[in-house]
């Protein structure tokens, strides 16, 4: 979401936003943390808590749930930034909202656009899992997403160029057992 456009074909995907925090063993996904104790606080205001749950609600490490939370926020911060500054840059006028189509978009609804495509993309409750691949068509039509993507399924030089960079760097990293892998403009 940091770039000036998204490029997708028929096979590419992006995942859902969930900040993955470490545990002290291994990583973990913040919001499934954040989403267990939130319903377990709920049976609690039901008084429907059973024991067994009462003991892992009362287990909690404070500092864990807090750090999960301040990753959350700051996931949704980021995104939000990073919409409005490059993706939204250019986005000078209303195309789809019949009501103000032609109308000039302002720095405010770029920031609630930007709010609802985060609130999408962070809800765990319809994505199940940080590992779950959200397809061109979902990000295009789903509504509450509505993502401008440019689809370079009919340009095959373009497609060919993507795929074998993909198709270099996926191997450059099996290769190395790299468990993360960066490559910016000055860095490889």
């Amino acid at each position: 979401m940091s770039g000036d456009k998204i490029y997708m074909d028929y096979s590419s995907s992006l995942g859902p936003i969930d900040p993955q925090v470490w545990n002290g063993t291994q990583w973990v996904p913040a919001l499934g943390y954040l989403d267990k104790v939130e319903a377990l606080l709920e049976k609690a205001k039901k008084e429907t808590l059973t024991q067994a749950e009462f003991l892992i609600l009362q287990s909690q490490d404070l500092a864990m749930l807090s750090r999960c939370e301040q990753a959350k926020e700051l996931t949704i911060t980021l995104l939000k930034k990073w919409l409005v500054q490059y993706k939204f840059k250019n986005w000078g006028t209303h195309g789809t909202n019949p009501a103000k189509k032609g109308k000039p978009v302002t720095n405010e609804e770029k920031e609630q656009r930007a709010q609802e495509i985060a609130d999408a993309l962070g809800n765990n409750q319809k994505w199940h899992s940080h590992g779950r691949m959200i397809g061109i068509s979902a990000l295009t039509k789903e509504p509450e997403l509505r993502l401008k993507i440019d689809d370079y399924s009919k340009n095959k030089p373009l497609q060919s160029l993507i795929r074998t960079y993909n198709d270099l760097f996926t191997e450059y990293i099996a290769k190395n057992n790299f468990k993360v892998f960066l490559h910016t403009r000055n860095f490889f």
